[in-house]
């Protein structure tokens, strides 16, 4: 493959991914507890990304004064917020539910700030303002339309967001040296395990009533999208430039409303669809690095 053409692929192969992980979680959660199928999501990642971490030579255990961290990482990174993710979407549309998450780049910049000392550009506070205030006008507005289910939904993804973006802050401060591939590996096993015992003593698991279709939607979950959608990213990231695979927050979203309309009839409001546009651009002007900003201007002023 000409190598000039894997940035785009790698683009693409990410909004599909992270776009249908969202439907194929409502599909999951149809007939397997939400805790469950997390777990066996994991279970299903954990080995690929063994396997994976022998192929390019990554450690699977955290560095020496680090492996605490292995135990942090699986709970509050792998096992709660994803299990708070395809809960939501007991409540919510995947559409709503990709919207919501898709403001994790305004999370992880709000905890960052506030953490570790990030300075915000004047753009960047002008994109978090029109973004939140965006978002707020969208939940409102389903939330009317929904009621009480909508409020529980949608509190749990920002649950999972928050927590994300809590651990994003975590990780550059204590694990900002540890490979992808082994932050994720074991990580995943060790979710697993702990969802599994959880899933067991609280939850009614009838496996009778398991469906070929949600069973499907938990190995997709496991290969695509905790395997190929964080190697497909973080490979990214590396051959382009991190405002180029941030992007892909603003087209994901776009991708799993149009699979929620087409597969489940599902849609947000008219006034929702409307709010997309300020939503995506306020994500977008946060994204944007302050040099794109101040190189213009600069050449404005000299002229």
């Amino acid at each position: 493959m000409n190598k000039k053409y894997l940035p785009s692929l790698l683009f693409f192969s990410v909004c599909l991914i992270w776009g249908t992980t969202w439907m194929a979680m409502e599909i999951a959660v149809h007939t397997i507890p939400p805790i469950l199928a997390t777990g066996m999501r994991f279970l299903i990642a954990a080995p690929i990304l063994v396997l994976l971490a022998k192929v390019f030579k990554q450690p699977l255990l955290f560095p020496s004064g680090k492996k605490k961290w292995m135990l942090i990482t699986a709970v509050f990174y792998f096992a709660i917020p994803f299990t708070l993710m395809i809960f939501g979407e007991q409540y919510i549309s995947s559409g709503l539910a990709s919207i919501i998450f898709a403001n994790m780049p305004i999370a992880v910049m709000i905890t960052s700030s506030a953490f570790l000392g990030l300075r915000l550009a004047r753009h960047q506070l002008v994109g978090l303002f029109i973004a939140v205030s965006s978002l707020c006008i969208i939940l409102f507005s389903e939330m009317s339309i929904g009621g009480e289910d909508y409020i529980v939904g949608s509190m749990a993804l920002a649950g999972a967001v928050i927590m994300h973006a809590m651990m994003y802050v975590m990780v550059q401060r204590h694990c900002k040296d540890i490979q992808v591939i082994t932050y994720n590996a074991l990580p995943s096993l060790i979710a697993a395990v702990l969802l599994f015992i959880v899933s067991f003593n609280f939850e009614e698991i009838n496996l009778a009533a398991v469906t070929f279709e949600s069973l499907s939607a938990v190995i997709y979950l496991g290969i695509f999208a905790s395997v190929g959608g964080i190697v497909a990213y973080f490979k990214l990231g590396q051959i382009s430039t991190p405002f180029t695979a941030s992007i892909c927050f603003l087209i994901f979203p776009l991708v799993a409303l149009s699979l929620s309309a087409v597969v489940s009839g599902a849609s947000i409001s008219q006034e929702s669809i409307f709010m997309l546009l300020p939503l995506l651009s306020g994500i977008f002007l946060t994204k944007v690095p302050v040099e794109h900003i101040r190189i213009p201007l600069l050449r404005k002023e000299s002229a």
